[in-house]
């Protein structure tokens, strides 16, 4: 399973319809994390973008009505 793919089985296993957030191959080897939960997208080495879901995106309930910022995403890297 690449990154990708493994980012997108945590986003589902944190109860993320692909809608709300999901994980997108870019342009140049690109991972794009994207949806109705994030402020704007966030573009990366897709196994940074590995790492922000695992370490820093919530489980949805958790999230609520909120929405991520991946300026604070980053921040928190």
């Amino acid at each position: 399973m690449d990154a990708i793919e493994a980012a997108n089985a945590e986003l589902r296993a944190r109860g993320y319809s692909e809608r709300d957030l999901a994980v997108h191959t870019a342009l140049h080897g690109r991972a794009l994390l994207k949806g109705n939960k994030l402020l704007s997208p966030l573009s990366d080495d897709p196994d940074v973008v590995l790492r922000v879901v695992r370490e820093l995106v919530p489980p949805h309930a958790e999230l609520g009505g909120g929405m991520l910022r991946p300026s604070e995403l980053r921040a928190q890297l």
